[in-house]
């Protein structure tokens, strides 16, 4: 759903990238509120796990593909603040090296899929987990439901945007139609790779998903023919509770899928990019203003093997997204840490 330059008008997509500077300033408030020792470290790697991901392509509809938004993903993961930062990284690195998505459509697809489909997402969550048994289960059921609302709602928010500052006449009836339709089908994919991520990850760790703290079922024992809650275990050592194997597995699973799956991803144009096409929206399109780097359409500039070029140029995507997601982390994990001990009360002042 990468909105290119030329299909919303200056003024809307102005307004959009102010809306999106607005939420992502809020993320990096609350985002340093949800990093703490668990989330900071993979973060990074949502983003580039993400950007993985979305270079797979798959078949939904004849002549039709869809690809992985990642908010839902992102949101359940680490946290609705810091999703919309992994989400916003990922979009820009597309934006800057690869020619996906205009730079002048930046905020608007920042607030259509990194916004809307995070807090729509996040929202459907945790009320699902509310209502449903406290089990790990559950939270799988609920990521799912929570990923497949939050692409038809992406495709709701890019209409509205369109009605407003859409540059072609075009029945926005019509584009509704088209956009919620096919994006409904997408939504499944999106749906069963968030589930299916989640569940793996909770499955090994489910204290590094952020969305499951506090919702697991306690281990119970019989004790004179009642169930009562067993012991609250001892903390795992600190070895045992490192993230690396996980890092280094989920690091994997990106370059093997950026650099080597996605050669056999699916060629169709995308959901926006096929109703765009039908519906005439892209008369006024506009080259990308990086249309010429070197990565531009994700492949290598000068390597002629078409596999080559694009596994080469997933692997960089991967590492320069998990650099940028760690470094901007980071940086506020450590503003966390400071503001913390800043705040403390020192103990010769304690009564």
């Amino acid at each position: 759903m990468h909105v290119p330059d030329g299909f919303i008008n200056v003024p809307v997509s102005a307004a959009a990238g102010v809306v999106a500077a607005g939420a992502v300033a809020v993320s990096l408030k609350g985002a340093r509120r949800e990093l703490d020792e668990r989330t900071a470290p993979l973060a990074g790697l949502v983003a580039a796990f993400i950007f993985a991901v979305q270079m797979l392509n798959f078949p939904v509809a004849a002549g039709t593909s869809g690809h992985l938004l990642g908010g839902a993903l992102a949101a359940i993961l680490v946290g609705p603040f810091t999703g919309v930062l992994c989400v916003s990284v990922v979009l820009l690195m597309q934006g800057v090296l690869f020619a996906d998505g205009g730079l002048t459509a930046l905020g608007v697809n920042i607030s259509d899929m990194a916004i809307v489909t995070t807090v729509v997402a996040y929202l459907v969550f945790r009320g699902l987990v509310k209502v449903l048994p406290r089990g790990r289960r559950s939270i799988t059921v609920a990521s799912f439901v929570a990923a497949l609302l939050s692409v038809p709602a992406a495709a709701v928010a890019f209409t509205f945007l369109y009605a407003l500052g859409g540059t072609t006449d075009v029945s926005i009836g019509k584009v509704a139609t088209a956009m919620v339709g096919v994006h409904v089908l997408i939504g499944i994919g999106e749906a069963a790779i968030t589930a299916l991520t989640v569940g793996a990850v909770i499955a090994v760790r489910p204290d590094l998903v952020y969305g499951a703290r506090g919702l697991t079922q306690p281990l119970k024992l019989r004790v004179a023919g009642e169930l009562v809650d067993a012991p609250a275990a001892e903390p795992a050592p600190a070895a045992a509770r490192s993230t690396r194997p996980v890092w280094i597995a989920g690091i994997v699973a990106s370059l093997v899928l950026a650099g080597f799956v996605s050669f056999y991803a699916s060629a169709d144009p995308d959901g926006l990019e096929k109703v765009a096409h039908d519906k005439g929206i892209d008369k006024k399109a506009e080259e990308h203003a990086t249309a010429d780097s070197p990565l531009a359409d994700y492949g290598v500039k000068d390597i002629t093997d078409t596999r080559v070029s694009g596994g080469l140029a997933g692997v960089i995507g991967v590492g320069v997204t998990v650099v940028a997601g760690s470094a901007v982390f980071w940086v506020l994990r450590r503003r966390r840490t400071d503001d913390s001990s800043a705040t403390a009360v020192p103990e010769s002042e304690q009564v």
